[in-house]
């Protein structure tokens, strides 16, 4: 029970650090539905903003020699094939990707983006259709329920984990991030080298 609680305890404050990064308007009340949706959007643009930044030729480029390195491009169907398992569900629905292992079958940079946009396009409604009413609505995720909002949650975490392990892959092959450039345009700083 003490770990469901520093669990939660800790769902509550990211979500709430994540959030506040998106100031809510004069009056707005921004609950847990607002909160998740506005992260997963972030997020989604992050990761896809990084995946077509990658030239099609570095998609097999790795960071070291140790054979349990993903690729560029494995790190991003990882993110697929998870997404997929975790918003299947939250949608109550069998996952359309059980059994396929897009690591292993994606491998162009065509390909990966197409497969990482399926996925996101399949966790779309399951963020858009959370409200604050079924937030704490309990979901099957493995052979255990936790609530939907825990469940998204942990879509938005690994996600986000990934794109700061992307970043590093880019910065390797001399690449400003996604994320990192849009803040320099809006600083007035332009596109430019590695920054």
């Amino acid at each position: 029970m003490k770990r469901v609680m520093c669990l939660v305890s800790g769902l509550v404050l990211a979500v709430v650090a994540v959030s506040a990064r998106q100031m809510p308007t004069a009056g707005q009340k921004v609950g847990p539905a607002m909160s998740l949706q506005r992260a997963y959007a972030g997020i989604k643009t992050n990761l896809t903003g990084n995946a077509e930044k990658m030239p099609d030729a570095d998609y097999s480029f790795k960071p070291g020699s140790m054979p349990e390195v993903r690729t560029f491009g494995a790190l991003f169907m990882h993110v697929a094939n998870a997404q997929y398992g975790q918003c299947a569900g939250v949608k109550g629905v069998p996952n359309p990707n059980q059994g396929t292992d897009l690591e292993k079958t994606k491998t162009t940079k065509a390909d990966i983006v197409k497969a990482l946009a399926d996925s996101f396009a399949f966790c779309d409604d399951a963020f858009a259709s959370t409200t604050d009413d079924n937030a704490m609505q309990y979901v099957t995720q493995g052979r255990g329920e936790v609530t939907r909002v825990a469940a998204l949650f942990g879509v938005i975490a690994h996600d986000n984990e990934m794109f700061g392990t992307s970043n590093v892959y880019l910065r390797a092959k001399g690449l400003v991030p996604a994320s990192t450039e849009r803040q320099m345009q809006g600083r007035g700083r332009g596109r430019g080298g590695n920054q």
